[in-house]
């Protein structure tokens, strides 16, 4: 069962997650998200306990619903120049950034965080699992995510980015090694995982 809200019901509590963390290749997205304190869904998880058409039709509910939120991204090249823990953060700082109402508390999904806003943070460990705000901001990241890497797809589908989402499938690491990478693919992960080791 989801908490409504960590703290108190009359302050506003704003949840952050971020999606793509893992992924080999396109930006990592993050969202904010500050919910009414007496928002209720049944429904509302963990994105990863949803199936896409679970989370696609929570995210008009929650957008609609929502007092405030906003969804941002940090691309593949800055990712390469300041790593995935770093972007990750700076996706979630420019998602708060981007909010119109300025919350009192924000409920960071994860152990890491930093900012040079002046609102107090708590880092929650599977936040996703536990607050309603960040299920809610866990939802909108992976569809506005999934949404981006679908339309990359059109341009390179033999990826199958459609189908994975830039996650390290075996098919994503053998297109790799059969056409190499694009634009899109962070060059310091390992692109290849074990097919590396059957290299020349």
């Amino acid at each position: 069962m989801l908490q409504q809200y960590y703290k108190s019901k009359n302050i506003l509590e704003c949840g952050c997650d971020e999606a793509g963390r893992g992924c080999l290749c396109g930006s990592v997205f993050a969202a904010a998200v500050i919910l009414p304190s007496d928002f209720s869904n049944d429904l509302l998880n963990d994105s990863k306990q949803l199936s896409d058409k679970q989370r696609r039709e929570l995210r008009p509910i929650i957008e609609q619903n929502a007092i405030s939120f906003a969804v941002c991204q940090v691309s593949n090249e800055e990712i390469d120049k300041i790593n995935i823990l770093n972007a990750s953060i700076l996706a979630m700082n420019r998602a708060i950034k981007n909010l119109e109402t300025t919350p009192d508390l924000l409920l960071i999904d994860g152990n890491r965080f930093h900012t040079d806003l002046k609102i107090p943070y708590i880092t929650i460990v599977k936040g996703d699992g536990k607050m309603m705000s960040i299920a809610a901001a866990s939802i909108l990241a992976k569809t506005y995510r999934d949404d981006y890497m679908i339309s990359l797809d059109k341009q390179y589908p033999q990826y199958e980015w459609k189908k994975n989402k830039g996650y390290p499938t075996k098919a994503h690491r053998n297109a790799i090694q059969q056409f190499g990478t694009t634009p899109y693919h962070r060059k310091t992960f390992n692109l290849l995982g074990q097919l590396s080791l059957f290299d020349n």
